[in-house]
């Protein structure tokens, strides 16, 4: 009973060794059956290393030029940081507009001028037909005391041989000195009378002579410089090259033709746009900035929207702040704050007529850079020079066709710049690309998954490449 127990147990257990060993002879024949996840682990994939992320991408002549990049020497420099207002450009109160007036009561009976126009002081602009009953008395009282003053001259000089004489008393020829005295007084109101009423020289002494006006020309007047600027427009044309040739530009009709108007009321509106202000808008948290800027006249850079500069002169003003409103707006809650803006023009001809064109109009939009803080010893890239992963940021130094990616420290960034600081990570002279850190930064990563340049390679400081085992 025993023997026949150990008999089948030796029979089993060599079943069990023969299966054993033609599974293992034969186990590339089943082993491609089982799932995936069964498999266990070569000893090659066990041992291998996790792939180190990648620093140095490769990049042809072509892909460079694809990308738009280009590489620059990186220098330090002194760096002001700015706060970032809107604002736009106005008319400076009391020097843009001018308003011209009627001198006498009259009918406009033409329109020289019309909106759009280019005028010189002394241009017509309207011819007023007089209906003014105290003008037409003032030309009158003009050509009346005039005569009476011919009269008494004559008449002193018929008797001056008497009165020398003895024929006459002395006291006559005083009187009549007297009387040409008053006579001419009047004669110097009269005149001064109608020169206010818009009379020129000349008109008034063909009054005097019995020759009266009954229509009056309103002419453009000269203007007045803005106190500290020069009498001059700064024009690319042939019509404001000079203070007596300064140009207006008619901008608004406040009359009708045939309509009867008064002495005092508005004809039109002129407009010269030399000299105007940047209104900047800031809140009133932003306000110890701007009074700093103000009180140290530190200049403000300003990007002017939709400012085609083709055909224009530079721009070679530098802009201060002027002053500040001590008044806050109540729908917005920001106060402004003005600059100087010395405008250009230039003028162009069509149909005979002179059209004036300004670089700089009221209306349009500018963006202020006001600078709060000066940053020294720093490197400054444009803002498409530095990419950002997370918390690190990113720069590309270029050797050849090799782009090396190099972690800085951002100080400060805005929407153009990016200033980085000067703690080793960047060195003098060296070269950078200046655009397209982002798409560099993914062809690095794309390169990295496709294998690239071995793992662990980097630049030295000399500009060398350095491939660990080699």
């Amino acid at each position: 009973m025993r023997l026949a127990f150990l008999g089948r147990w030796l029979l089993a257990l060599g079943l069990l060794v023969i299966v054993t060993v033609g599974a293992y002879l034969t186990r590339g024949t089943w082993t491609p059956w089982l799932p995936q996840n069964a498999q266990a682990p070569t000893s090659e994939e066990a041992e291998a290393a996790p792939t180190e992320e990648r620093t140095v991408l490769e990049l042809s002549p072509q892909a460079r030029q694809n990308l738009g990049l280009v590489s620059r020497p990186a220098n330090q420099e002194t760096y002001w940081r700015t706060i970032l207002i809107p604002g736009e450009i106005v008319d400076r109160p009391g020097v843009s507009d001018r308003g011209v007036t009627a001198p006498a009561v009259g009918v406009l009976a033409e329109i020289h001028a019309f909106p759009g126009d280019s005028v010189r002081p002394g241009d017509r602009l309207f011819t007023l037909r007089l209906s003014s009953e105290y003008l037409q008395n003032a030309q009158s009282e003009l050509f009346k005391t005039t005569r009476d003053a011919q009269l008494t001259k004559e008449q002193r000089a018929r008797l001056a041989g008497l009165a020398e004489s003895g024929t006459i008393a002395q006291s006559r020829m005083i009187e009549l000195d007297n009387q040409a005295r008053r006579q001419n007084a009047a004669i110097l109101a009269c005149r001064q009378d109608l020169l206010t009423r818009g009379l020129s020289p000349a008109q008034i002494d063909a009054v005097a002579n019995g020759e009266f006006v009954s229509n009056i020309e309103v002419l453009a007047p000269t203007p007045s410089p803005p106190i500290g600027q020069a009498s001059h427009v700064e024009s690319q044309g042939g019509l404001s090259d000079s203070g007596d040739a300064r140009a207006y530009e008619v901008e608004e009709l406040r009359a009708d033709l045939g309509q009867q108007v008064q002495a005092g009321q508005l004809l039109g509106i002129l407009a010269n746009h030399q000299s105007l202000y940047i209104e900047g808008h800031a809140f009133k948290r932003e306000s110890p900035f701007l009074e700093q800027a103000a009180q140290q006249r530190w200049p403000v850079r300003v990007e002017f929207a939709e400012d085609h500069q083709s055909g224009w002169p530079d721009q070679e003003q530098t802009f201060h702040i002027r002053h500040l409103a001590n008044t806050v707006d109540p729908a917005s809650r920001t106060f402004d704050f003005y600059i100087p803006l010395t405008n250009q023009s230039r003028t162009y001809e069509k149909d005979g007529q002179t059209f004036l064109v300004w670089r700089f109009r009221p209306g349009q939009r500018v963006r202020l850079h006001v600078p709060v803080e000066e940053m020294s010893d720093v490197f400054v890239l444009p803002a498409a020079a530095v990419v950002r992963v997370g918390p690190e940021a990113y720069v590309f130094r270029q050797n050849g066709d090799l782009f090396d990616r190099l972690p800085v420290h951002v100080l400060h960034e805005d929407r153009l710049n990016v200033v980085i600081a000067n703690d080793g990570s960047i060195k003098r002279r060296m070269y950078l690309a200046q655009s397209a850190a982002a798409s560099l930064n993914r062809v690095l990563k794309a390169q990295s998954a496709e294998g690239g340049l071995p793992p662990g390679a980097h630049f030295h400081a000399d500009g060398s490449l350095h491939i660990p085992g080699q």
